[in-house]
């Protein structure tokens, strides 16, 4: 009986453990750690997260999540995207635009991007 307690216990501090250690890690889907090559964190604390993305055609980021965020273009950004309805569309942005993005799944396709693409994207905590 008191070997079964012990194992009880063990295995409820143990999985405690593993939950506090899986929350306070990056989400499985964080940008910066599932496409390094693309997604820079530059600055983080308790309220804000800022990103430094650079984006060049061929490249091709995994499923990854946004929050909802503001983008910063910090050059001339194009890029072909194809619609819900199956047409493609250009994309484009100014040095200087700014953007309010709404929160977003997305990834596994390659880029096509027209002219590379560097921004800031900055998430509120």
């Amino acid at each position: 009986m008191l070997k079964n307690v012990h194992a009880s216990i063990l295995v409820c501090f143990g999985g405690a453990l593993g939950f506090s250690l899986a929350t306070a890690q990056f989400p499985a889907l964080d940008p910066v750690r599932v496409a390094p090559h693309i997604y820079e964190n530059v600055l983080e604390n308790e309220r804000v997260r800022v990103l430094k993305v650079t984006e060049r055609n061929g490249e091709t980021a995994p499923l990854h999540s946004h929050p909802e965020r503001l983008i910063v273009h910090l050059s001339p950004c194009a890029w072909m995207e194809v619609t819900s309805d199956g047409e493609t569309e250009m994309q484009s942005f100014k040095l200087g635009d700014v953007v309010w993005a709404p929160p977003v799944t997305h990834g596994g396709d390659t880029s096509r991007v027209v002219q590379n693409c560097s921004r800031l994207e900055i998430e509120m905590n």
